[in-house]
């Protein structure tokens, strides 16, 4: 039976300890003896005797920034995504829908083809391998259907995706090339407050531009990714539209972290931009090489922070706090069934470190699971009747176990789609809907679907597109309990429920 403490929260967001599920890809299982990971720098075509040579700060001031703004920009790309022009369905609502209902059958609407218009958007990317591996953020290049990099000295690539998480905002592209300029990935985990860093990037569409900073504070959480893994580095390094999926370089000319979000009431620079550290992304990206789907571990707590970063905490949790002797750190609220915590954590544990470094707040806790896969053992230190004391969990995913979740896409299926043809929709009286063209074998045969059927909801969304089918697909895959449940019609107008277990072996 769990325990839930009475604790009450006030303003704070009640919070899953989980580093949040994985990006647009589904995943397959795959058995245990396979789940040996590579470190980043055996993923990656690392040259390990690129340093920058600039003057450290403890060294002299003001630091001399030229070397490592002049290395910097030649592997930071100027990315533009397309979207191109499409012809969708949109239902056009009937005026006299609302004076005299569905009485003509219209349902409320008439279909109409619209052309959408072309969509162009910029930003920036980092080469972080000779072989043309960029990283950049996912909101940079989502929804693209052509990828175009530019690079410093002039030449033009094609781009394609190796992956995307959307809960970091981070992305992988590649690009066919040899002998790329690189930046040296440094260590998120050792910058300082106070530190001075550049910005490299495209703002305005403005190539190679170098800004000037200081790291002004770690380890916030804007709450921009909802719910996703945030813990940024907070600089004043002027940040601008375009500087998305650009370099924040320490003073050696290290790659320290991804420009993603411009703070600001007026949408221009204000003086307060986020990276996302490289102490999340070599994780993230190692991850989308090696198997196509972030590995992404889940502690399987709830709770609140102590330190909910800078805000006041309600009175309630405050008391709490003291009650507890902690005065920062994780509150346990609750503790899910078969989760790694199951059974060591308990509700009113104050979680403050994870493998010897200090878990101050949320975002810390965050930043600490996001640098573990499922299968790895981590030591967390917790605040138990007020004494310190250290245990030993062994970290699962989303699924409770430590299974390594491969990439997957609508080919497990064993199934063809295209969308609802509108005459079709017209005899049946349907506004949307996708007709399953073709079943082999897969899951869709295993679950009895057959040639014919028209799938109108899936996990009580209701299918416009086979895109949207392939979403819910993919959501459903990454949950505790993978499976889809179609609610549709048959042409005869027969009504059929089928439940399609997704789980890999």
């Amino acid at each position: 039976m769990k325990r839930t403490t009475n604790l009450i929260l006030g303003g704070m967001a009640v919070v899953l300890v989980s580093v949040g599920v994985s990006g647009l890809t589904a995943r397959m299982m795959m058995p245990k003896e396979q789940n040996k990971s590579l470190a980043f720098d055996e993923v990656f075509q690392i040259d390990p005797n690129v340093r920058m040579a600039a003057l450290d700060a403890s060294q002299m001031q003001p630091v001399d920034l030229t070397k490592a703004a002049e290395n910097s920009v030649n592997a930071v790309v100027h990315i533009k995504s397309t979207q191109e022009s499409k012809t969708e369905t949109v239902t056009v609502r009937d005026p006299f829908y609302d004076f005299f209902g569905d009485m003509f059958g219209n349902r409320g609407g008439q279909q109409r083809q619209v052309q959408t218009p072309e969509r162009v958007g910029f930003g920036s990317g980092v080469i972080i391998s000779k072989d043309g591996y960029i990283v950049t953020n996912n909101h940079v290049i989502d929804k693209a259907d052509i990828i175009s990099v530019k690079l410093n000295d002039g030449r033009e690539f094609k781009g394609r995706i190796i992956g995307t998480d959307p809960s970091t905002d981070l992305a992988l592209v590649k690009i066919e090339g040899e002998d790329l300029p690189t930046i040296p990935v440094g260590d998120s985990d050792r910058l300082k407050v106070g530190e001075w860093v550049l910005a490299v990037g495209n703002p305005f569409n403005m190539t190679s531009t170098v800004t000037a900073g200081i790291v002004s504070a770690k380890a916030r959480s804007l709450g921009v990714y909802n719910n996703g893994v945030e813990s940024f580095i907070q600089t004043d390094a002027a940040i601008n539209k375009g500087n998305s999926g650009g370099a924040l370089v320490n003073a050696r000319g290290e790659l320290v972290g991804i420009n993603s979000v411009l703070y600001s009431p007026t949408g221009s620079y204000s003086g307060c931009g986020f990276s996302i550290p490289t102490s999340i992304m070599t994780k993230v990206i190692a991850d989308l090489k090696q198997y196509g789907a972030v590995q992404r571990a889940r502690l399987g707590v709830e709770g609140a922070a102590l330190d909910n970063d800078g805000q006041m905490m309600s009175p309630e949790l405050k008391k709490k706090a003291d009650e507890l002797g902690a005065t920062e750190g994780f509150l346990v609220g609750n503790v899910l069934d078969n989760s790694s915590a199951s059974g060591i954590l308990e509700v009113d544990d104050v979680i403050i470190g994870i493998n010897g470094k200090r878990v101050r707040n949320y975002a810390g806790l965050q930043e600490e699971l996001a640098k573990h896969r499922p299968g790895d053992k981590v030591k967390v230190k917790i605040l138990r009747d007020k004494k310190e004391k250290t245990v030993e969990i062994e970290l699962k995913n989303e699924q409770g176990t430590t299974k390594v979740l491969k990439d997957a896409d609508m080919e497990i299926l064993g199934a063809a789609f295209r969308e609802l043809p509108d005459d079709v929709k017209r005899q049946l009286r349907l506004n949307a809907g996708v007709e399953v063209t073709g079943v082999t074998e897969g899951k869709m045969k295993a679950a009895g679907v057959r040639k014919g059927f028209i799938i109108l909801k899936a996990n009580g969304q209701t299918v416009k597109s086979v895109e949207q089918l392939e979403a819910i697909m993919k959501e459903a895959n990454r949950s505790t309990e993978p499976v889809l449940f179609l609610n549709g019609i048959f042409p005869s107008g027969k009504r059929a429920y089928f439940a399609v277990d997704l789980t890999q072996e």
